[in-house]
């Protein structure tokens, strides 16, 4: 989170430096990571003059070039310059020498003296991009001013400094997500008053476009509050506006939207503006759609609803989904007249369940998901409202609407002198925990000889106990003012066991090796002819050897896959065609700076499962038989999340590709032929290529075994009929999730595609293992259970149960 020192100074009177006000902050628990320097013109025009041209002559050895001589104040230099309207008598701006120029595109450069074309030049008349002003290269500035020569330019531009301080914001101080919050922590610590914006001029010129509003459900939104402005006109913010929001790392849009984001980040109060026209019906309604509504966002993205997220709605559906994401339809545009502004304090939680289901995250739905101030919402509007009459015009043409049944109470919380002493540490005055407390915003009454009642207001959603009390009057007394005893313990909270990634490599291998894979060890040079003939690798990632000992040994490999295929090729020609093979190997990749090295786990399966016997005929090793081995090894290193999709893409014919949450954990497959034979292999490999430092990283440790439970296991067979976009795994997920811990696994034993059923549908024919640890499963309990299966694979997957 970024707040500027200049805006805080706004709120606060601040003498102190930008390094003892992050010291100050870091003290109290809000962490200051580090101080920028914010300029509205990069390099500050550092060095940069107003100066004036005394005379202007044609350049002796150049048509194009001008010769000229330029009083900068305190001296007169002469400058080449290449400009065609630069003439004696201009006002102009002077780059002087040894200053740095930040051009709008382009690298930085310093200003040196120099000969051109034999006449010296110490200095540059500039023209706007060359100093970072703008775009223009058509000529040189020439300015219409009284300053004399010599002035700094960045006066007469007006160029805005200010010290950024970007601070590692913790989840539970949603109350400092802006300004005014870092604001109020600083008047706590320097006992200093905040001045807030005055509103008292706001007031109502007409009633001519009123919205109602209804809220559906007070408990998903406690508060909801707006009014109408008519009349306004989008355009660009100014400069003070554009310079704060630049500040911060935000994209100045218009004037309208940059006022509701100054406010978000001024006041911690996120607001919206909806073009009032748009509003189909003239009213709006805070309510959920149906499930699997679909909603155009402002990105162009059209998004299928939960159900569960809350919109703000007109009568043809949803504008906006609350507190996280605006439509793209009811967006304020450079056409908009009449907007309808929203201030609102939603539920925390209906928030945070929209903004994870839609994977969006936004300023707002990042304060909105922790808790704003529910008292801010009118205070807000008014200072919003007031902005926008002055940087947009218009006439603010309805009453306030504040729907707020169930005001959100003051926490009430009693408060113990000798806890406030034990938790500490340490004896503090009892006027100056009050003092304390004041500077908090946390009321004191109810006060006697032991104790008293603490009134925290309801931003401070991380205020709820004694003890959170007590935190706030460590924070701010100081840490460092709490000495540390002569005799210091710890206990272990919990067992924190370290991970043997050698043990776990070797348990492993001992596994891979009891189901007949043989261990094989290559060498990690290879040929970079296998890279330049294969689709799934880059050229640019080889990490190439300068002094090569041959062609062949050139590079190093960035997979296991090809030094395999040579040890299956030289193993195939020799008649042993029937190959379990793994390794543990290290791959390479050359990066833009320096070079990346991961460890990998690969596993090679080719020929025939069986040997030929007079017992049953032989038979090819199949997809299954290498996967089953992927996830014994999922299993043995105590791995539950993974989950597979379909691929196709090199190098694989069709494979399965496993996930850790975002990240890949690796695929399983049938090579392409065409692969394997750039190492000179001609039968059918399955091969998959495992990361092992993210397996080790994600690993519980080895699975740990438990007694056979003396009651019995039940098992019940369901036939589900589904489309055949739905995996296994996905009905497997359903199945574990709504089975709960009486769900041992899951099996499929049939799987059915044919006439006998609807097109595009398959049968699976799926047997539940059930089993109570503790307990003999009843027949009721196993009814109910089985109920639930049913009912969460009707809903889930769209599931037809056959009897």
């Amino acid at each position: 989170m970024k707040i500027s020192i200049n805006r805080l100074k706004d709120f606060i009177l601040l003498d102190q430096s930008s390094e003892e006000i992050a010291s100050l902050l870091t003290g109290s628990g809000l962490e200051v990571e580090g101080i920028e320097r914010f300029e509205s013109i990069k390099g500050g025009l550092e060095g940069i003059v107003i100066g004036e041209v005394l005379t202007c002559e044609r350049h002796p050895n150049a048509d194009k070039l001008s010769v000229t001589t330029v009083d900068i104040g305190t001296e007169v230099v002469p400058i080449v310059c290449g400009a065609p309207n630069v003439a004696a008598g201009q006002k102009v701006v002077v780059a002087t020498e040894g200053c740095m120029l930040y051009p709008s595109s382009g690298e930085p450069f310093q200003i040196k003296k120099a000969k051109i074309r034999g006449e010296v030049s110490k200095g540059m008349i500039c023209a706007e991009d060359e100093i970072g002003f703008g775009e223009s290269h058509a000529g040189i500035m020439v300015l219409d001013t009284d300053l004399p020569n010599g002035s700094s330019a960045a006066d007469y531009f007006k160029v805005e400094k200010s010290d950024v301080l970007e601070i590692g914001l913790t989840p539970n101080r949603a109350d400092a997500a802006s300004h005014l919050g870092v604001a109020r922590d600083l008047r706590a610590l320097l006992n200093k008053e905040i001045c807030l914006p005055s509103v008292d001029r706001f007031k109502v010129d007409h009633t001519q476009l009123s919205i109602p509003v209804s809220v559906e459900n007070a408990e998903d939104c406690p508060r909801y509050s707006g009014l109408t402005i008519s009349n306004i006109k989008v355009g660009p913010s100014p400069a003070w506006l554009q310079n704060y929001l630049k500040a911060l790392d935000l994209e100045p849009i218009n004037n309208i939207v940059d006022i509701t984001n100054f406010i978000l980040h001024d006041l911690g109060q996120p607001l919206h503006a909806f073009d009032a026209e748009q509003i189909s019906g003239g009213k709006i309604h805070v309510k959920k759609l149906a499930k699997d509504s679909k909603f155009i966002t402002l990105d162009d993205k059209e998004r299928k609803l939960s159900g569960e997220e809350l919109m703000i709605c007109d009568e043809n559906g949803g504008l906006c989904i609350a507190g996280i994401f605006g439509g793209k339809g009811s967006g304020v545009s450079d056409t908009t007249t009449k907007i309808f502004l929203e201030s609102a304090y939603f539920s925390p939680d209906i928030i945070r369940k929209g903004s994870q289901f839609h994977g969006l995250k936004t300023d707002a739905s990042f304060r909105f998901e922790r808790g704003t101030d529910p008292n801010m919402p009118i205070y807000a509007l008014k200072r919003a409202a007031l902005l926008i009459q002055e940087l947009a015009g218009g006439e603010i043409s309805s009453e306030i609407i504040d729907i707020y049944p169930n005001p959100v109470a003051d926490f009430e919380i009693d408060v113990l002198y000798k806890h406030v002493d034990r938790l500490i540490g340490k004896h503090i005055p009892k006027d100056q925990v009050k003092s304390i407390l004041k500077g908090l915003e946390i009321d004191v009454i109810n006060e006697k000889e032991d104790g008293f009642t603490a009134i925290v207001k309801p931003y401070r959603v991380d205020v709820t106990r004694e003890s959170d009390v007590i935190e706030e009057i460590l924070r701010i007394y100081g840490f460092e003012n709490v000495a540390l005893s002569e005799n210091l313990n710890a206990d272990f909270l919990a067992e924190h066991p370290v991970k043997d990634l050698n043990k776990l490599q070797y348990r492993l291998s001992e596994v891979l090796s009891g189901l007949g894979y043989f261990e094989i060890i290559t060498n990690s040079l290879t040929k970079p002819t296998y890279v330049e003939k294969s689709a799934h690798l880059k050229s640019e990632d080889n990490v190439v050897i300068l002094n090569k000992l041959s062609e062949d040994l050139g590079v190093m490999r960035q997979s296991l896959l090809f030094t395999g295929l040579e040890v299956l090729a030289h193993n195939i020609n020799r008649r042993q065609k029937d190959l379990k093979l793994f390794e543990f190997g290290s791959v390479y990749f050359k990066q833009v700076e320096g070079y990346r090295e991961e460890k990998r786990l690969s596993l090679f399966l080719t020929g025939e499962k069986t040997a030929e016997s007079w017992l049953e005929p032989s038979k090819d090793v199949q997809f299954p038989d290498l996967f089953a081995v992927v996830e014994l090894i999922l299993e043995k290193l105590n791995i539950d999340n993974a989950t597979v999709e379909i691929v196709h893409s090199a190098p694989f014919d069709y494979a399965l590709q496993l996930n850790l949450g975002t990240k890949i954990l690796g695929t399983v497959g049938m090579l392409d032929t065409s692969v394997s034979k750039l190492a000179e292999v001609k039968q059918p490999v399955l091969f998959t290529e495992l990361n092992w430092d993210l397996l080790c990283k994600k690993s519980k440790g080895l699975k740990k075994y438990q007694e056979i439970s003396k009651f019995p296991e039940v098992r019940r067979d369901l036939s589900l009929v589904i489309d055949k976009k739905v995996t296994f795994d996905e009905v497997k997920k359903v199945a574990l999730k709504a089975g709960g811990k009486l769900l041992q696994r899951v099996g499929v034993f049939d799987v059915y595609q044919g006439n006998k059923i609807e097109a595009g549908k398959k049968a699976y024919a799926l047997s539940f293992y059930l089993q109570d640890l503790e307990n003999t499963l009843t027949d009721k309990i196993i009814d109910k259970t089985m109920s639930r299966l049913i009912q969460s694979f009707e809903n889930e997957t769209g599931a037809f149960i056959r009897k």
